[in-house]
């Protein structure tokens, strides 16, 4: 359990993830990210009198679809619900979300965590769909405000967890393990940044063996993994500080401040009944078809859990690199591509961990948008194989290779890499070493053997890196008996 100073930390999670839908929620208005304000609204998501929602069946699929991979238990009747609230983004006056009946209940993801239960189950109390609501926009240091609903509308799921969550990095390492398998079956893009998937904290203490949950406060719209960590940590070193001193927690809503890093009082935290819910009028219920459900499960793929597991069992990975290379869709498929090639599993996953990971950060890349493809890495591991090249010559054919998307044989032609593995050539270089470093050639005779790495230094400084250096070792350890 996560104590602090004696208190244990209990933390649930909200998360609200943008479904990848063409069109919104109840109409038929594009969800473009970036677009001028006000430009993809009409009467119906802009609430005007008479308009009638018609529900996105694409969004109803996407969130059967997530709950089937979660584990939940689809219900064959849900419905929608007005949520009334009043705020200048929301133009109804309420939002049409859903209640006690959603579409998905129950459900768990099971996490990887550092001690010694390897992994723990988190279960979930729901998945429903919402519409989402506008933006306020505000600017000359709050002396105007304004109102931009191209968001208003946009089909949500929530995903909301059981307060089974113990610390802010267990916290965070859930949202991403939500974030890849919602991308695993691509109805959400997961683009924090541009408010796609977004989470709201729920976290109380209670003293350590209390049963009783303690008050909890709310952390909304926290959009980063960083920030989930960091906005969680201070609330509960805030929490710690106001109960030692003899204080109370009020239940609240609070917003994370990134510029301070602290968390601060938006509002008191509104209970179910203050929304007053009531069934919506302008929907009718929805009836799930259990051979509707059947069809979309069979449409899942397999998700990052199995194919952690198929990589360590068949491909012989260790769990990091299976973990790492599992962690998102498109670079697995990159990864079993290159494999599916004939390279060697491991020699991939050490080509794609490091030279690749680096090279498309330094780029801001996606692995779908590199130049280099599978072919071109299973070539180039060809080559290191047959001795054509060495591991060092090798980094530079792989970073041309990525520059330029051009094959392994086509850069190393070009450019002359060709490894030197001719005995005799290699055998004159090395004696040219020994003769000109008479100091460190007696050095080594005398039993400084850690030597053998300064020679095969100067001989590589002597090829342009190009010697083979398995044949310079045998080399030097018979020329310096």
């Amino acid at each position: 359990m996560k104590i602090v100073n004696d208190y244990e930390t209990v933390i649930g999670l909200e998360i609200h993830a943008q479904m990848k839908t063409q069109s919104k929620m109840f109409c038929g208005c594009p969800t473009r990210f970036g677009e001028e304000p006000n430009t993809q609204t009409c009467p119906v998501c802009i609430g005007m009198p008479g308009v009638l929602p018609v529900i996105n069946k694409l969004a109803l699929e996407f969130t059967i679809k997530t709950g089937v991979a979660l584990g939940c238990k689809i219900s064959p009747f849900s419905r929608f619900a007005r949520k009334n609230y009043f705020y200048p983004d929301l133009p109804k006056g309420y939002q049409v979300s859903q209640y006690e009946l959603p579409i998905c209940e129950g459900g768990f993801v099971m996490l990887n965590v550092d001690d010694d239960e390897g992994q723990r189950r988190i279960n979930l109390t729901r998945i429903h769909m919402e519409e989402d609501a506008g933006k306020n926009i505000h600017e000359g240091a709050g002396s105007f405000s304004y109102v931009d609903l191209n968001r208003a509308g946009v089909p949500l799921m929530e995903i909301v967890s059981e307060p089974d969550i113990k610390t802010p990095k267990e916290a965070a390492a859930y949202v991403r393990k939500i974030r890849t398998i919602l991308r695993y079956l691509d109805v959400c893009d997961g683009n924090m940044d541009e408010g796609s998937l977004r989470c709201d904290a729920n976290v109380s203490l209670r003293p350590q063996g209390v049963k009783e949950l303690g008050v909890k406060t709310e952390i909304k719209n926290i959009n980063s993994f960083k920030f989930i960590e960091k906005a969680l940590e201070y609330e509960i070193q805030r929490q710690t500080r106001v109960l030692n001193e003899g204080g109370r927690i009020i239940q609240e809503t609070r917003l994370w401040n990134t510029t301070t890093g602290t968390t601060e009082s938006m509002r008191s935290k509104e209970e179910a009944h203050d929304y007053r819910y009531f069934p919506e009028p302008d929907l009718v219920p929805l009836m799930v078809d259990e051979g509707w459900i059947a069809q979309i499960r069979k449409e899942i793929p397999e998700l990052p859990d199995e194919k952690v597991r198929r990589y360590i069992e068949d491909y012989k990975l260790p769990a990091y690199d299976a973990d790492l290379l599992a962690a998102e869709r498109h670079t697995a498929a990159w990864f079993e591509q290159t494999v599916g090639l004939g390279a060697n599993p491991k020699d991939v996953s050490n080509w794609m961990m490091g030279e690749m990971m680096r090279l498309l950060n330094e780029k801001g890349l996606a692995i779908e948008a590199s130049p280099l493809r599978p072919e071109h890495l299973h070539g180039l591991i060809q080559l290191i194989n047959n001795g054509t090249i060495n591991l060092k010559t090798a980094k530079i054919v792989f970073e041309d290779m990525f520059n330029t998307g051009k094959s392994a044989e086509e850069v190393v032609k070009e450019k002359g890499l060709v490894q030197i593995s001719d005995v005799g050539e290699l055998e004159k270089t090395v004696a040219a070493v020994i003769a000109e470093n008479p100091n460190e050639t007696a050095r080594y005779k005398a039993g400084e053997t850690k030597l053998t790495g300064f020679f095969v230094g100067e001989v590589m400084k002597k090829t342009k890196g190009k010697a083979n250096p398995k044949a310079v070792n045998e080399i030097l350890k018979r020329l310096l008996l």
